[in-house]
């Protein structure tokens, strides 16, 4: 096996390690500041990814602030003006208001949002590799992460230095488990689910249905495409869904809303069924001496909220100042806000996901989790999407 020694580009400013909302989104916001940016990403662009696709307000504000929302209408994804709330029998209907410049949500498939993503990177000046992951992480004398050994489709290791190594490769982060990041904070709820894709749903926006013990969304994505999901307890998945995914599928549906699981049947089907089992919500320490985390692989929570894409997107645009600033104090303050914003949102999609609750209860859970929203597209506006001027050198996180 071939082990390429340090060459010319050779060294970067950052690795990010992941090429989906979080990394690609940095590498892009780290690049316009002139920064030099490999990302390298174990899959192949444009694939597609396991998501909730919603997109909520502070997501569409930042990609509008980025100049990229008119890319994603170009991909075809349906603008969403309005969301309702199924507690049973009991519907609650939201008009989605014109606040921050945004007047209506998205929900992009990841194969539009995260190539979208990368092309504004790559256009900024980062690197990326694809089919490539990363072997071990390299250290300086004082164990600070100096860099990386990344391993090709190929099976050959080049060894690259950088000033700092960001992890961006999800929840099961191999970047994290290297550096030993501390989990700060550990959830015991987590939500299973089957979900597909179908054409020919009437298009009512955002649709969230609960029911004692069970859950559903339809989510319009792109070219009239709906995403429709049925969960419950993960440790309801064995018996609710094993063996039998559509019939699993369509008895949750109709349990929840005779009428959806009618409209799901007439509906065509785009893509055979999928399952996830489920896996409880953490926060992980964000950073350490020439490391940092951004994304899934820093914070993660259940999906049953569907706000892990404005979560990755707020968190690169806090990361990033962090890394520009090139401080100590920088790195601090991302993980003050990243931890501030996150936590509220973190212990209500915790309640929600335990499924122990009446519907009187999950509908107080959904006013909670409205109010955090707020305060934290109120604090990313205040933020902006301009960064400070580039430091000469960008040292490893303190």
């Amino acid at each position: 096996m071939t082990t390429h020694k340090p060459g010319p580009w050779r060294h970067y400013d950052a690795i990010i390690v992941g090429a989906r909302c979080a990394g690609a989104a940095t590498a892009m916001l780290l690049a316009r500041q002139g920064l030099d940016v490999l990302v390298v990403e174990r899959g192949e662009y444009g694939s597609d990814a396991l998501s909730t696709h919603a997109l909520m307000r502070g997501a569409v504000m930042q990609l509008q602030d980025w100049g990229l929302l008119d890319a994603v209408k170009a991909s075809g994804a349906t603008p969403v003006t309005r969301t309702s709330f199924h507690y049973g029998d009991e519907r609650v209907n939201v008009r989605i208001k014109s606040e921050y410049g945004v007047d209506a949500l998205y929900a992009p498939r990841r194969k539009f949002l995260d190539r979208i993503l990368v092309d504004a990177a790559r256009q900024a000046g980062a690197r990326f590799h694809f089919g490539c992951i990363i072997d071990d992480l390299t250290r300086s004398a004082d164990g600070a992460v100096s860099g990386a050994r990344l391993r090709d489709e190929f099976g050959r290791i080049e060894e690259i230095s950088a000033g700092i190594v960001i992890g961006a490769d999800g929840a099961r982060s191999t970047v994290a488990r290297s550096v030993g990041a501390e989990t700060l904070v550990e959830g015991q709820s987590a939500t299973a689910v089957v979900y597909g894709y179908f054409q020919g749903l009437p298009d009512e926006g955002y649709r969230w249905g609960f029911a004692p013990g069970m859950a559903s969304g339809v989510i319009p994505t792109n070219h009239g495409a709906t995403l429709v999901f049925a969960g419950v307890p993960s440790a309801k998945y064995r018996e609710t869904f094993a063996g039998d995914l559509a019939g699993g599928f369509g008895r949750v549906l109709a349990a929840q809303s005779p009428q959806l699981a009618d409209q799901v049947r007439q509906a065509q089907p785009m893509e055979r069924l999928r399952g996830y089992t489920g896996l409880p919500g953490f926060m992980r320490l964000p950073y350490g001496p020439g490391w940092a985390l951004v994304g899934d692989a820093g914070y993660f929570r259940d999906p049953i909220t569907a706000h892990g894409i404005t979560d990755a997107l707020r968190d690169a645009a806090l990361l990033s100042r962090a890394v520009v600033s090139g401080r100590e104090s920088g790195f601090a303050e991302y993980r003050y806000l990243r931890d501030a914003l996150s936590r509220p949102l973190f212990d209500v999609t915790e309640a929600i996901a335990s499924f122990d609750w009446t519907l009187d209860e999950v509908k107080r859970h959904h006013i909670a989790l409205n109010a955090a929203m707020k305060v934290e597209t109120a604090v990313m506006s205040r933020l902006g999407a301009r960064l400070p001027v580039v430091p000469r050198r960008i040292e490893a996180a303190a």
